[in-house]
C-alpha cells in the first residue's frame, strides 16, 4: 500500500508539472544573403549548419531566400541538426509590383518545429515593393481544441538604402501592413520579423509600427529604441555589416547598423498564454563589445563571453547580417514537448495516440528493462518487456481515452506522457 501511495504521489506531481509547467520557444530571424544564388563564398551551407546546430531554434524566419531548392536545403539542415519534426510553410514567389526593380528572387519563409506548432494558414500582403508573408501558427497544446493559442508571424524585407525617397517607400509598405492588420482581433499575438532597413526609430515606417492608434501596436522587446546608425550606444543590437572585406557578397560597411528586428505586439509583454521572455532578445553573434564598431564580426575586437570565434566566423562567411533571436514562453502544456533524456528513450512522432505508441530506445543498456504504462491513478495498465530492438510498437488500442505516463523500470529516467485519444 505504501508503494502505491508513493507512485500516486509521484504521478500527481508529474501531472501538475506536465499540465502547468512553463514552456519556452527559441525564435530566430535571419537575412540569408541571397541564398543559394550568392556563391562568392563556396559551400556556404556548412556555416548555416554550424549556426543552426548551435542555436537550436523552434521557429526560424528568413528573408533573401532565392528559390525552392534553397528553401529545401535549409529545411534539411534543420531536420538533421535540430529536429526531424521541422517543417516549412509553402515556398511562394514575391507577388508585389516590381516596377522599382526586380525583387522576385528575394523571398521570405518560416520554418517551425511541428511537434510544438501547427501551421494553420499562410497569406501574402502585397505592397509597392516586396511582400509581407503572414503565417498563422497554433500552439500544439493539450488544450488546443478548448483554448487554442495562435501566433501570427509576419516576415518582411523593407526597401533598402537611405534617403527620403526610400524612407517614403518603406512607410508605404508598412501602411499596407497596417491596413491588413486592421482586420485582426485586437488581442492577437503577433510577431513581426524582418530586415526593416531603418536607420533610426524616428523614421516614419518605424513610427507607423509603434503608432498607438493602430489596431495592432508593435513594441521593441529589446527596449532599444533610438538613433542606431553609427551610434555605439546601441552596439549590442547592431546586426550589419559582418564584413569589411570585398569579394564575399553583400554589404562591406563593417559593424555599424541595426537593420534586423523581431518586434512583438504589445500584449505579448503581459499576457499568460504566449509572451516574450524578459531579457531574452539577443543579436546572435554580437558580444556587445564596443571595440567591434566598424570591424568584422570574426575579428578579435568582437570577442566576448557569449559567442565564440568559431560561431562568429560561421556568421561572417554565411551572411553580411547577424540573426536576431528571442524566446517566447507559455503556461500551456504541449502535447509533444520532450521531458525525457535523449540518452534514454523517446516517443516517436506525436504523443497524441490513437492505437499504437511508437517508442525509440536510445540507450541499448536498457534492453533488459521493462516499460510500464501508468494511468493518472498510479495504476500500471500495461507492461512491455524490452529487447535488442531500437524501436518498439505498443498497442494501446484497449486503453481508455486520457492521459498516461510511460516509465522505465529500475531507472531514474524521467517518465514520458502521452494522451490516448480516438
Amino acid at each position: 500500500m505504501k508503494k502505491k501511495i508513493q507512485i500516486v504521489s509521484m504521478l500527481c506531481v508529474l501531472i501538475t508539472n506536465g499540465l502547468f509547467a512553463q514552456e519556452s520557444f527559441k525564435v530566430m530571424f535571419y537575412n540569408l544573403l541571397n541564398f543559394p544564388l550568392e556563391t562568392n563564398v563556396p559551400d556556404r551551407i556548412q556555416y548555416l549548419d554550424n549556426i543552426l546546430d548551435n542555436y537550436q531554434p523552434d521557429i526560424l524566419t528568413v528573408c533573401e531566400l532565392n528559390n525552392v531548392s534553397g528553401a529545401n536545403t535549409v529545411l534539411q539542415v534543420l531536420q538533421n541538426r535540430v529536429s526531424e519534426d521541422f517543417r516549412s510553410a509553402v515556398f511562394t514567389l514575391n507577388t508585389s509590383d516590381d516596377n522599382l526593380g526586380n525583387q522576385n528572387d528575394l523571398q521570405n519563409l518560416i520554418y517551425y518545429n511541428s511537434s510544438k506548432f501547427i501551421l494553420e494558414s499562410q497569406d501574402v500582403v502585397t505592397t509597392i515593393y516586396r511582400d509581407f508573408n503572414h503565417y498563422k501558427l497554433k500552439l500544439n497544446s493539450v488544450n488546443q481544441d478548448s483554448n487554442p493559442v495562435y501566433l501570427d508571424v509576419i516576415v518582411c524585407h523593407l526597401k533598402a538604402s537611405s534617403g527620403t525617397d526610400n524612407q517614403a517607400l518603406r512607410l508605404e509598405m508598412v501602411q499596407d501592413l497596417t491596413t491588413y492588420l486592421n482586420t485582426f482581433p485586437s488581442n492577437s499575438y503577433i510577431m513581426l520579423a524582418g530586415d526593416l532597413n531603418v536607420y533610426t526609430s524616428s523614421e516614419p515606417a518605424f513610427q507607423e509600427l509603434l503608432d498607438n492608434t493602430n489596431n495592432i501596436v508593435f513594441t521593441d522587446p529589446a527596449n532599444k529604441v533610438g538613433s542606431w546608425h553609427n551610434n555605439t550606444n546601441y552596439i549590442d543590437v547592431f546586426t550589419q555589416s559582418t564584413r569589411t572585406q570585398t569579394g564575399l557578397g553583400g554589404s562591406i560597411g563593417g559593424f555599424d547598423d541595426r537593420f534586423d528586428f523581431i518586434l512583438t505586439s504589445t500584449n505579448m509583454l503581459s499576457n499568460a498564454d504566449l509572451y516574450y521572455a524578459d531579457s531574452s532578445y539577443q543579436v546572435y553573434g554580437n558580444n556587445g563589445n564596443i571595440s567591434c564598431y566598424n570591424n568584422e564580426i570574426k575579428d578579435i575586437e568582437c570577442s566576448g563571453s557569449d559567442f565564440s570565434s568559431e560561431i562568429r566566423e560561421a556568421l561572417y562567411y554565411f551572411s553580411d547580417h547577424l540573426p536576431v533571436t528571442l524566446q517566447l514562453e507559455t503556461n500551456e502544456a504541449l502535447l509533444n514537448i520532450q521531458t525525457y533524456n535523449i540518452e534514454s528513450f523517446q516517443i516517436i512522432g506525436t504523443n497524441l495516440i490513437e492505437n499504437t505508441l511508437e517508442v525509440r530506445i536510445n540507450n541499448q543498456s536498457y534492453q533488459t528493462k521493462k516499460l510500464n504504462i501508468f494511468n493518472t491513478l498510479g495504476q500500471v495498465v500495461k507492461t512491455v518487456p524490452l529487447d535488442a530492438s531500437k524501436t518498439i510498437s505498443i498497442d494501446v488500442s484497449n486503453l481508455n481515452n486520457g492521459l498516461y505516463y510511460i516509465t522505465m523500470s529500475n531507472t531514474n529516467v524521467k517518465p514520458l506522457k502521452f494522451i490516448k485519444s480516438n
